[in-house]
C-alpha cells in the first residue's frame, strides 16, 4: 500500500508563496498520474490539479497562472508551488494518485491571512 507524506505548509500572507511537497513510498510512482487536491472547513474536497506521467499538466481554472504542479519520479516525489495566495486557498492541502485510488496522508495545512 501506498503511503503519501504531504508538508510545507504554513501561514502565509495574502499575495504570499508556499511550496507542497508530497512524497510517495512504493514502487511504480513514475507511472502514475499524480494530483493534488484540497478540503476547505466546511466543504468538500476539491481537485487542485494533476500532472501526468510526462509534464502534461492539469489545473482548475481558479489556480491557472497561480499554481504550478511537478513532480520527481527519482524522488517518488510530487509538488506544488502555490503563488499569489488568497484567503480562499486556505484548506488542508492532499496529493494522491488522481482519481483518489490510494488512501489519504495527513495533508498539510495551508492558511492566508493577514
Amino acid at each position: 500500500q501506498v503511503q503519501l507524506v504531504e508538508s510545507g505548509g504554513g501561514l502565509v500572507q495574502p499575495g504570499g508563496s508556499l511550496r507542497l511537497s508530497c512524497a510517495a513510498s512504493g514502487s511504480g510512482f513514475s507511472r502514475y498520474v499524480m494530483a493534488w487536491y484540497r478540503q476547505a472547513p466546511g466543504k468538500q474536497r476539491e481537485l487542485v490539479a494533476t500532472i501526468a506521467t510526462g509534464t502534461s499538466t492539469y489545473y482548475v481554472d481558479s489556480m491557472k497562472g497561480r499554481f504550478t504542479i511537478s513532480r520527481d519520479n527519482a524522488k517518488n516525489t510530487v509538488y506544488l508551488q502555490m503563488n499569489s495566495l488568497k484567503p480562499e486557498d486556505t484548506a488542508v492541502y492532499y496529493c494522491n494518485r488522481a482519481g483518489a485510488l490510494w488512501s489519504w496522508g495527513q495533508g498539510t495545512q495551508v492558511t492566508v491571512s493577514s
